[in-house]
């Protein structure tokens, strides 16, 4: 795909990636912001306001230049990235935008140390991605338009009815305005919502919190303190209005159990509002007879979302078990435990021989602590199942 040439020069570049790559991602995003307002909606500005953006893309940049002469290497990654791409709308002529900024970037924060030949082999790496992602991305989007139920770019849909599940989290649930059939979707994938919030285009995913073959699309949105498109969904979204909604995506799905392991246990972990892909994936897999451990942390009752409903799944259902952990429960609370979902606790909640499968959702540190204490207690690493925004670095930090 790439000549020697090629890739001789970009891999030379790991090093001052290793130590300027944010600086790199960070001036980019300023610079295609700033020139490209066009490319705006198609980020969260918390996110860049973090910087958790510039962490992810310069962990990306890296990745991708050391393993430039062996990107089957980065086959894992590639389909979370098309994912993502393909939920916001991506098209191909967003790509050159990108591209032209980010060889900028690379020239002004490097100086004199970015040669022209560097720049240029550069420039023909990431043509060559950019061709590949924009190849698969087309993929994504024929199958979505093509499935029944199916379109391709944004559909109307209707608010047909807001449910509150605690003080912070408000379910939607949203009808196609055109009355026609839903495309399905695999539990743990989520929506793009394309919204106008006060006179500018935004664009949000939220999980899919239903179980497929509804009638309907549920997501549930957490109010964020300050939260720009959660609190205008909270107050701003009653009942019929009309919201633009592109396909399902996503890549962190429930799997089916392989063949010679039908009745390995699922062990959904959650932490806040990390219960919404957990709760389509529950609401998919109980009547499966399939034995499931469901393991919620919260910090009081107040904030505990779809509890009534997990009981009532767990009661209707032998195979479901429900334990409930709280770090600051209120007087009439009744968790199961107090505190923290550690790694003793999690001990007691998982088999002996530790064949499950193991997924989990939440914060950052409630992810960092799940993925070391799964590892710690054994849990084979290819049965462990997350999706994190951010470098992946910073999830096997703990």
């Amino acid at each position: 795909m790439f000549t020697d040439r090629t890739i001789s020069l970009v891999k030379a570049t790991v090093p001052l990636l290793q130590t300027q790559g944010e600086a790199i991602t960070t001036h980019f995003y300023r610079l295609m912001l700033t020139n490209h307002p066009e490319v705006k909606a198609f980020f969260n500005e918390a996110h860049q306001a973090s910087g958790t953006q510039a962490r992810a893309l310069a962990g990306a940049v890296l990745a991708f230049a050391a393993h430039i002469d062996r990107l089957e290497a980065l086959s894992g990654a590639l389909p979370r990235i098309i994912q993502k791409h393909a939920a916001l709308g991506v098209l191909p002529e967003h790509y050159p935008i990108v591209g032209r900024c980010l060889l900028q970037a690379i020239r002004e924060v490097l100086g004199e140390v970015a040669t022209d030949d560097i720049i240029a082999a550069w420039g023909e790496a990431y043509q060559a991605l950019a061709g590949m992602l924009i190849a698969a991305e087309e993929e994504v989007y024929r199958a979505n338009e093509q499935q029944p139920g199916g379109w391709r770019g944004a559909r109307r849909f209707r608010v047909a009815r807001r449910e509150a599940e605690s003080e912070l989290i408000l379910s939607l649930y949203l009808e196609p305005e055109d009355g026609g059939p839903l495309l399905g979707f695999t539990p743990g994938q989520y929506l793009t919502l394309v919204l106008n919030v006060d006179g500018e285009t935004v664009r949000r995913n939220y999980s899919l919190s239903d179980a497929p073959g509804k009638p309907w699309y549920r997501i549930s949105v957490k109010q964020e303190q300050g939260g720009r498109v959660s609190n205008w969904l909270h107050a701003q979204a009653p009942v019929g209005t009309v919201l633009e909604v592109l396909p399902p995506c996503g890549d962190f799905v429930l799997k089916p159990a392989p063949a010679q392991a039908q009745g390995r246990p699922l062990v959904l972990v959650t932490g806040g509002v990390g219960i919404t892909p957990a709760m389509s994936m529950l609401e998919a897999a109980a009547p499966t007879g399939r034995p499931i451990r469901f393991i919620h942390a919260a910090r009081h009752g107040g904030v505990h979302a779809f509890r009534a409903r997990v009981d009532a799944l767990a009661a209707a259902h032998a195979n479901v078990e429900a334990l409930y952990v709280y770090d600051t429960p209120r007087d009439a609370d009744r968790p199961h435990a107090t505190g923290f979902v550690t790694k003793e606790l999690l001990a007691q909640a998982l088999p002996a021989d530790r064949d499950v499968d193991f997924y989990f959702l939440g914060p950052k540190p409630f992810m960092q602590a799940m993925y070391a204490n799964g590892l710690t207690l054994g849990v084979p690493a290819q049965q462990i199942h997350y999706e994190f925004f951010g470098p992946l670095e910073e999830l096997r930090a703990a």
